[in-house]
């Protein structure tokens, strides 16, 4: 009886090695390891000695941001596609504007009406500057988190409305047949559904968000690309920083792909385990 599952195996483990084998995997792996040694034995790297705190709290702030922004913008997301497709009305609009109007302007123009316009109108206000909130307030990173946040939501609301709108309308309608309340439907079938048809799309704008959280060092926002740029600055070094965040960016892409990957592989097992 364990035969036929344990020859899968074999055959998968098999095909992973030959996808290692492959030449279009090899040649990149390959490159990257000559580049590594030559960057580690001809190039100066005395500097990461005195900048690497620095260099860790930028990589903790990048972090921050992109598993903060995008958790925030995804359940924000949701409802934002969701009544474009069911309304009311008076809430699609809103939505669709909403969209319209983030995914139409830069990101870069955002956080400066964000940080320079919006928060240079609190000190304006008494009540403001004596609440508790005001220390928070007065910083930028607040703004970097609110500005990225919109953003990714703006995005996946237009990606979840098309994902909500192609779940096929027989799955919906079997499901009030079998008596499911609007909730219950939404929540077994609906947004499963959903999320299974949008996720390599959240992985590539997972990825994008990512590689826009150097826009939060304009507003003084100490995040890893900020801190390259300190160092290029003060060391008059241009390559040394710049390859080293390059790294950590293209590392941080690749756990961010391996995510979703796991992350749609579980759903493909809840579904075959709830057909069985």
């Amino acid at each position: 009886m364990s035969s036929a599952p344990d020859a899968t195996a074999c055959e998968a483990r098999a095909g992973t090695r030959r996808r290692w084998l492959d030449a279009g995997t090899l040649t990149p792996v390959i490159a990257a390891i000559l580049f590594g040694t030559y960057a580690a034995l001809q190039m100066r790297w005395d500097w990461l000695e005195t900048y690497y705190p620095l260099l860790l709290r930028g990589l903790g702030m990048t972090v921050l941001l992109v598993v903060v922004t995008s958790s925030l913008g995804m359940l924000l997301a949701i409802p934002i596609g969701l009544v474009q497709i069911v309304g009311p009305k008076w809430l699609a609009l809103p939505a669709r504007a909403f969209c319209t109007v983030i995914r139409g302007t830069p990101l870069l123009l955002q956080l400066w009406l964000l940080y320079y316009g919006l928060g240079s109108l609190f000190p304006q206000f008494p009540w403001i500057r004596d609440s508790a909130l005001w220390p928070i307030l007065r910083q930028a990173w607040p703004y970097a988190f609110l500005g990225l946040t919109l953003s990714y939501a703006a995005y996946e609301g237009e990606v979840f409305r098309g994902a909500f709108k192609g779940v096929p309308k027989g799955q919906l309608d079997a499901a009030r047949a079998y008596g499911m309340s609007g909730l219950l439907m939404f929540r077994r079938i609906w947004l499963p559904q959903a999320f299974k048809r949008a996720m390599p799309t959240l992985a590539g704008e997972t990825i994008l968000q990512l590689k826009a959280t150097p826009l939060v060092a304009t507003i003084t926002v100490i995040d890893v690309y900020s801190v390259a740029a300190q160092v290029r600055q003060q060391t008059y070094l241009t390559y040394e920083p710049l390859l080293l965040i390059s790294a950590i960016y293209i590392l941080m892409a690749v756990v961010i792909t391996k995510v979703f990957a796991w992350l749609s592989g579980q759903g493909q097992d809840n579904t075959a385990l709830s057909k069985s």
